[in-house]
């Protein structure tokens, strides 16, 4: 998922920044780093020791980056089926 696709199922008030503020304050057992910015690029770069952390993890889990460190969020974005879009959002650019 991206930062923007959480704030917008929170709806009105959040914002892909803000969700990133409680995401690196979340809880042990809390998947941060399965969520990505708008751009399938990892944000947390200048957060989280080592810089490549969050990378190493979803590379890990087979999630494939170019060499401008994006996965291709065609493939990878997950979407949740019981909240697809809200009407006038849209969670994934076509």
């Amino acid at each position: 998922m991206t930062y923007g696709q959480i704030a917008a199922i929170l709806g009105e008030g959040y914002t892909p920044r803000t969700v990133g503020f409680v995401m690196h304050s979340a809880a042990d057992g809390v998947p941060w780093h399965r969520v990505v910015n708008a751009q399938g690029a990892c944000s947390t770069v200048r957060i989280v020791l080592p810089a490549n952390k969050q990378q190493a993890m979803l590379e890990h889990e087979g999630v494939e980056f170019d060499e401008q460190g994006r996965c291709d969020l065609r493939r990878y974005l997950w979407q949740p089926k019981a909240r697809r879009e809200k009407p006038g959002i849209r969670l994934f650019r076509k």
